[in-house]
Order: structure tokens, then C-alpha cells, then sequence
């Protein structure tokens, strides 16, 4: 029974993309070719027609096939590396907006979850619902002190319906790997694997609660965004209760004129808490569509739904630093070797060629004014150009890329004029210097001082039981040839730089620890100072004179040429 749903299901998307003149995508899969042939012949379809372009008529079928589908659009949109241009683009329009269900669902969803009645957690609960999409649906209440939160509830049955659509496009990603050319290349199975895990994750309002929390917590206190406070007493799986949020949406932008909000601070403001959330936390919104943020009339950013966050390493953030300082200074051979150095290019790629291809695509769009340049375009066009040099693009980079790319068309839609150069090249400036500074590697040591003070006392223990197997090794090993007995003076010329890397190490250490206590007011302190100056300097000329020189060869000993 279920095999001949699924028949029926496919056979609907069949019909659906005939409909819309997709008939690229049905042949290139070999879905139902015979049907779409017979559907072709029929007398309505003689007279020929107006054909919108290609991606218009892929987002108008999605969107007729229904929520999963226009949801598994709005994913696909942030893989640049596996579409073309137009696609990506005209995906990235796809709103995820369906009818609401009704209130009675709602409340015994809550209750469920509850395990008690409603009435025991809200004073007042609104039945009309403000928002709905694919996977839930919000109202409005109000706790028994009198605070207004949003509710949030997941769609009855909603995991069943996400399984059997699931199921189809797994089934057409594997057609795809037979008979499609690029399938193999693309892996689209994957891309349903990637696309699964972020639906299942929206399934489950708890992590979306967290989300929010750690946001909050990261911008306690800002004057730029406001994140709700989530309520976990009153939170579950499938329900999730929020501070409400008061703002005018940021689509509307003659309400915030008419409200006196400074539209260029507001958009200046939109991209330093970008670059404030990808540098400073390595954790962002990457959901920031219109209908996700809202302003005070202060000026202050608001945001909602958390279900869809990024986050980015160390290495990530250092890489994507040098990256757009790259091409802030049109610097592409500084572009090309960052690449490199992270990972993202197959490590035979030739640099030359490399940095060719990356000028050929950011000449052009550098030779308009700043005011006019894209850089979520720019970076769309260096994610289909890398397509060429194999470059596998990583999650968290798609996530960043899509978020970039709605944040500056917030931004330009709020104020035209705006000009990226004055808010990010500055803002990465400073987060640079301050990463490779005396400051940051102070920071550094105090951060990994608790790793080296437990593993320190074992140094010498180490040292010494190195050395005493080598000295049993000496005592019971009788060296009969002469390769053996320059092997011998090697390991023990090694060894000795060891022990004044060892000990460099430590004093380093130590200096580190000296100096920073010593900006602590105290009689000690220039003491203090002093002894660090003195412990670093120390430690520096051991790590020197036991750092390994290329083609340097050991003091040999008196016997060795014999």
C-alpha cells in the first residue's frame, strides 16, 4: 500500500514539473518519460506559449507541491556550489507560509506536552494564530503573572508528513545518481542526508530554545539586537513559549522613517552585528529573512526564530578574516592562499591559477562604485568558480554565505547607500590585530595555562625515563657499526634540544603568568614585571637553541669518523 502512495506521489510531481515546462529535470532522472510524453500530446497543450525563464517556473513547481518542498527550495538556495546562479537566486524567494491549522489542534498539542490543562499555564491564549509555516505555527498568550510570550507548537502529525516526503526525494535523488550526467558529482543523496538532519532539528523546539538562549546570552546587554527570553518551565519538544517581541517589521520601512529611526545607523548597525556574531561568538542567526526581524523604535534590532543557527571554528573565522581582507584590498594572491591554507581547495591546486580565475570574477563587479557592489553576489560568484578547482564546500561557509547575502539586502534596502567598506573592513581590522597581537597570545597562554599546569609536573618524570632507557639501551647494546653509532649521537643530540624546548616552554609559561599578574596594583608588581620580562627572554633563548634547523647536522663526536 505504501509502495503504490509513493507511485502516486511521484507520478503528481511528475505531472507538476510537466506542467511548469520542466521537462529537463524529468528526462534527466527518467521519471515516468512515457507519461510525460503522453501528457505532452494532449490537444491542450499544441498552442504554444509564453515560458517564464527557468528558475521562475522550478520555484512555481515547488511551491505547488507543497511546504516540505518549498522548505527542501529554501535549503537548496544556499548551495551555490551545486546550482547555477539563476536557480540559487531565484530559490532563495521561496516563502515558507501555508494555512494555519486550527486552534483546537493547537491546544491539545499543548496540553499534551503539558500533561495539564492550558489554563494552569496561561492566563489568556489567543486562538487566531500570527504566523504559520511548514513545520509549526505561533499565538499569543499570557502567563498567570501577566507577561506576554509567543507559543510556538509543532504541526499535528507533522513527522509523518516529513518522512513520506522524505522518502520521495530520496527516491528521486537516486534516480538522479543513475541516469543523471552530474549526479554522481553533485551527490544529491547527500544533499537529502544534509537537508534531513536540518528538518529534524526544527522538529524539536528544545533546541531551538537553546539556540535562543545562547544568543541572548552572547548579546546581554546590547544596545543593536535584543534576543526574547525563552521560558524553559514552559517549554517541550513540540512547544516552546518566548518573551513576546514589540517592533516594527524591518520590511516596513516607511513605518521606521515615520518612527524617526536613523536608517543608515540601522544599517550599519545590521552588519556589525553579522560580523559581531560570526567573529566575536562564531555563532549566528542563519535565518535572517524580513519576516524574522523587527526594530524599536529606538532603533534596536529584534529577532525571532532561531530553529535554523551557524557556527564557525577558530580556523574558520581566522581563514574567512583573511579572506575578506582579501578582497577589500583586491589582494586575490592573499585570497587564494588563505584557500589553501584552510583546506577548502584540494592542496594541488596551483595558486597562480587559482588567484587568475578569483580576479577574473571580482575585476568586473570592483570596477562599479562601492554603493553598487554585492558581496553576497560576489561570493555566490567565487562559490561557482571554485566548482572548478573542486572545492568542497563546508556547511557552516553555505549558512554564512546566505546570512551575508540577506543581511546586505536588508541593509541596502533600508539605505541605499550603503557602503560595506565603512563598517566591515574596519570591524575585521581590529578583530586581526587583536587576534595576532601581544594581547591575544597572552590570552592564549592564560587560556591553555590549566592544560600545561596539570601535564608539566609529568615533564620531568618523562625526561628522565627517556633517558634512562637509553642509558639501559647503552649498557646492554653493543654498537657494531658505524650507521648505528651515528643514529646513536643523533637521538641523543635530539634529545638534548628536547630538553631546551622543555624547558624554553616552561619559562615561557611562566613569563606569561608573571605579566599578567603584574598589571594587578601591588608593591610587587614592577617585581613581578620584571621577573616575566626575564622568564620570557630566558624561555625564548632555550626555545632558540633547541628549535630544529633545516640541514642542520649534530656536533660529531671524537670517534665518529673512525
Amino acid at each position: 500500500m505504501a509502495r503504490i502512495a509513493q507511485i502516486t506521489r511521484l507520478l503528481r510531481i511528475n505531472h507538476i514539473f510537466v506542467k511548469h515546462d520542466l521537462d529537463e529535470f524529468v528526462t534527466a532522472i527518467h521519471l515516468f518519460r512515457l507519461y510525460r510524453l503522453l501528457q505532452r500530446l494532449m490537444p491542450w497543450r499544441w498552442w504554444p506559449r509564453k515560458r517564464l525563464p527557468r528558475a521562475v517556473r522550478l520555484r512555481e513547481a515547488l511551491e505547488e507541491l507543497g511546504p516540505i518542498f518549498v522548505k527542501f527550495g529554501q535549503i537548496l538556495s544556499t548551495r551555490p556550489d551545486l546550482l547555477p546562479e539563476d536557480i540559487a537566486l531565484e530559490l532563495s524567494k521561496l516563502q515558507d507560509q501555508v494555512p494555519p491549522f486550527p486552534a483546537e489542534e493547537a491546544i491539545r498539542i499543548i496540553e499534551r506536552s503539558y500533561r495539564d490543562r492550558l489554563e494552569n499555564h496561561f492566563s489568556e491564549f489567543d486562538r487566531t494564530p500570527v504566523a504559520s509555516a511548514s513545520v509549526a505555527q505561533v499565538h499569543f498568550a499570557k502567563l498567570h503573572d501577566g507577561t506576554e510570550v509567543a507559543v510556538k507548537v509543532l504541526r499535528p502529525r507533522i513527522e509523518a508528513v516529513i518522512e513520506r516526503d522524505l522518502s520521495l526525494l530520496y527516491t528521486l535523488a537516486r534516480l538522479a545518481m543513475r541516469y543523471w550526467k552530474d549526479g554522481k558529482r553533485l551527490r544529491p543523496v547527500e544533499v537529502i542526508d544534509e537537508f534531513s538532519k536540518t528538518i529534524h532539528d526544527e522538529l524539536n523546539l528544545m533546541r531551538e530554545a537553546a539556540n535562543a538562549s545562547q544568543l541572548r546570552a552572547n548579546f546581554a546587554g546590547s544596545d543593536m539586537l535584543y534576543v526574547p527570553k525563552v521560558f524553559w518551565d514552559h517549554t517541550r519538544r513540540e512547544v516552546m513559549v518566548m518573551e513576546r517581541i514589540h517592533g516594527i517589521a524591518i520590511s516596513d520601512v516607511d513605518a521606521l522613517k515615520a518612527a524617526g529611526v536613523d536608517m543608515r545607523t540601522l544599517s550599519h548597525n545590521g552588519v556589525e552585528i553579522f560580523f559581531t556574531q560570526a567573529f566575536r561568538d562564531g555563532f549566528f542567526h542563519a535565518d535572517m529573512h524580513p519576516g524574522n526581524i523587527f526594530v524599536s523604535p529606538e532603533g534596536q534590532y529584534r529577532a525571532v526564530d532561531f530553529g535554523i543557527m551557524g557556527s564557525l571554528g577558530e580556523q574558520d573565522k581566522r581563514y574567512l578574516a583573511e579572506n575578506f581582507l582579501g578582497f577589500f584590498n583586491r589582494d586575490y594572491r592573499a585570497v587564494s592562499e588563505a584557500h589553501l591554507r584552510a583546506g577548502w581547495v584540494p592542496a594541488g591546486t596551483r595558486v597562480e591559477e587559482f588567484e587568475a580565475a578569483i580576479r577574473s570574477v571580482c575585476e568586473p563587479i570592483f570596477a562599479k562604485p562601492i554603493k553598487d557592489i554585492s558581496f553576497g553576489r560576489l561570493l555566490l560568484q567565487l562559490f561557482q568558480t571554485a566548482r572548478r578547482f573542486k572545492m568542497e564546500i563546508q556547511p557552516q561557509l553555505v549558512l554564512l554565505q546566505k546570512t551575508f547575502f540577506n543581511v546586505e539586502g536588508l541593509g541596502r534596502r533600508l539605505y541605499p547607500e550603503l557602503n560595506l567598506w565603512d563598517t566591515a573592513k574596519p570591524y575585521l581590522e581590529k578583530w586581526m590585530r587583536e587576534q595576532l597581537g601581544p594581547r591575544a597570545f597572552v590570552k592564549a597562554m592564560r587560556r591553555e595555562l590549566p592544560k600545561w599546569w596539570q601535564i608539566m609536573p609529568e615533564v620531568p618524570g618523562i625526561v628522565y625515563d627517556i633517558l634512562r632507557r637509553e642509558r639501559a639501551g647503552e649498557l646492554v647494546t653493543q654498537l657494531r657499526s658505524e650507521e648505528l653509532g651515528r643514529i646513536q649521537q643523533q637521538l641523543q643530540y635530539n634529545q638534548r634540544r628536547l630538553i631546551l624546548a622543555i624547558a624554553g616552554t616552561g619559562l615561557l609559561l611562566a613569563g606569561a603568568v608573571l605579566l599578567g599578574f603584574a598589571a594587578v596594583p601591588a608593591e610587587a608588581a614592577d617585581l613581578l614585571m620584571l621577573g616575566g620580562w626575564v622568564s620570557a627572554g630566558l624561555g625564548t633563548l632555550f626555545l632558540l637553541r633547541g628549535w630544529p634547523r633545516a640541514a642542520e647536522e649534530f656536533p660529531r663526536g671524537p670517534n665518529a669518523d673512525r
